[in-house]
């Protein structure tokens, strides 16, 4: 997909223009506009504290990533979607793990990402958190590859290049944070605009931006090697990869994305391949997930009429493949394109044929990972038992199916929420609500559970305790206003207690004393 036909492309040019307005002029109050996006309120970035610092501290490069990411949060092409969010985390979260000393080393704990984009690219912010373009991972053949370019950015974080980056920056610090925070959100559309934007928003020398680069490309590759290997897979998939990205700019004549925003020269290709022949060769075959991610991930690229049209060609023409997995993922595919159409008879009808094509064969041998995709097959069947237009007995079935799957499955986060939104949708409100609570306090920094919460409160006629929820939901995504109105509904509630009062005024002192202290770091600079 060309970047520049991106219909967000022109709005982030806007911005940047703005931005580099005003960085010219030197008139900073003319900063906040540019750091709204779609309307939403600006940006509150964190304090750099000193800046004689080499680096920023691992608090405040928190801060910063998550004072992006939830602007990256309220653009429409962020990929919400539980089931590839919870693969990319776990299959993130395992190349972490395999790096011994990554965690404790940047005191950062990662998160992994969907973005809705056919371009090929993946991007690392402040804070461990790494986004992956919904085009990277349908171009990725094998799941070698798409870990050679995630162990890059894994590689990236935990030699904490953007907060050196950051800290070598001495003056005019909020330019440099508020370009980063734009670069976020360009990145989806043009990637080469977006690293424009982090190096012109440093108002670094030319040369010494790439000096910098280089060296931050060939440690990330260093790293990120060394995590492949650590993790079992193929190494010689981060070269081939490469290769075949630089084949498609022969033949296309357009710089793929993660070439360009991450220049792959002929020294660090060489650099690698040595690497790769003091390494011995390791077969890592793909599991399910990665092949069922893939399918969802198609389906949700494109959502238009021609777009549904070109996936189901695609997925029909996977049929054909010999490869067991391949087929039930495309089945699985076609199963989820169903649903979204709204075809509840043909989603179910796919959906088994996708089940029975990965049971095993009676005395057959397989090579591949024993994972059978049971978490990921689980939430599309519960997402098609919980579809508007299903009978109430399917609801109630959904229920127990829900249960088994998150006591099959106890850490999927997407499960656990189906379980409660079956449990609402049967009309189990006091068990939805009171197992929500229960997740609520294992799992604090999760809006949706709130959001649930609201829900169910609704359906029981609980309207303090609904507004309460939402206050927590709009808390977690850095809405402080909205969050202290929702208090006020509660307390204005004729259904609150004198308890909830008590509640509701000390939560409403916690954020009004967290928006004065916001208010004050934006008077230091």
């Amino acid at each position: 997909m060309n970047s520049t036909s991106h219909p967000a492309a022109a709005r982030w040019r806007r911005s940047l223009a703005v931005l580099f307005t005003a960085a010219a002029t030197g008139f900073a109050p003319a900063l906040a506009p540019a750091q709204s996006f779609n309307n939403a309120p600006a940006t509150r970035l964190p304090t750099l504290g000193d800046t004689a610092r080499e680096d920023l501290s691992p608090i405040v490069e928190r801060k910063l990533g998550e004072a992006i990411m939830r602007e990256v949060r309220r653009d429409r092409d962020y990929l919400d979607d539980d089931a590839i969010s919870e693969y990319l985390n776990n299959f993130g979260g395992a190349l972490v793990d395999a790096m011994p000393g990554t965690r404790g080393e940047t005191n950062a704990d990662f998160t992994f990402f969907p973005v809705r984009d056919g371009a090929i690219n993946a991007f690392a912010l402040p804070g461990g958190f790494i986004g992956v373009h919904s085009g990277l991972l349908l171009a990725a053949q094998t799941e070698s590859e798409l870990a050679s370019v995630i162990s890059h950015e894994i590689g990236h974080v935990s030699q904490r290049h953007i907060a050196r980056m950051l800290g070598q920056q001495r003056q005019d610090a909020l330019l440099p944070i508020a370009a980063l925070i734009l670069a976020a959100l360009a990145a989806k559309a043009s990637p080469d605009a977006a690293m424009g934007v982090v190096m012109g928003g440093q108002g670094l020398a030319v040369s010494r931006q790439l000096s910098f680069s280089r060296d931050a490309e060939r440690e990330a590759d260093r790293v990120g090697f060394q995590i492949m290997g650590a993790g079992g897979y193929d190494t010689s998939g981060m070269v081939a990869f490469f290769r075949r990205l630089q084949g498609a700019t022969k033949v296309y004549g357009e710089i793929p994305a993660f070439l360009s925003s991450h220049p792959l020269t002929s020294e660090r290709i060489v650099d690698i391949q040595a690497r790769i022949r003091e390494t011995p060769y390791r077969q890592r075959p793909d599991s399910i997930e990665f092949h069922i991610a893939k399918a969802r991930a198609r389906v949700l690229q494109d959502q238009s009429t021609t777009g549904r049209r070109d996936t189901r060609t695609t997925l029909q023409s996977q049929l054909d493949q010999q490869h067991r997995q391949q087929q039930a993922a495309a089945q699985y595919g076609l199963s989820y394109l169903a649903l979204k159409e709204g075809d509840l008879t043909g989603a179910r009808s796919w959906y088994d044929k996708a089940r029975a094509t990965l049971k095993p064969k009676e005395g057959a041998f397989s090579a591949a990972p024993q994972s059978d995709g049971g978490a990921m097959f689980a939430v599309l069947d519960l997402e098609i038992k919980l579809a508007a237009g299903q009978p109430a007995e399917v609801a109630r079935q959904a229920v127990k199916d829900a249960e088994q799957a998150t006591y099959r499955y106890p850490l999927s986060r997407a499960l656990a929420r189906q379980y409660a939104d079956a449990m609402i949708n049967a009309g189990k409100l006091d068990d939805a609500t009171r197992y929500l609570r229960e997740q609520v306090r294992q799992y604090r920094e999760d809006p949706k559970l709130y959001d649930l919460m609201a829900k169910a409160y609704s359906k029981q006629g609980k309207i303090a305790l609904q507004h309460m929820a939402l206050a927590e939901s709009y808390v977690l995504a850095g809405a402080l206003p909205a969050a202290v109105d929702q208090l006020n509904f509660a307390r204005k509630a004729s259904d609150v207690s004198f308890y909830e009062q008590s509640v509701i005024d000390a939560r409403e002192r916690e954020i009004k004393a967290r928006q004065k202290e916001e208010k004050e770091e934006e008077k230091e600079r």
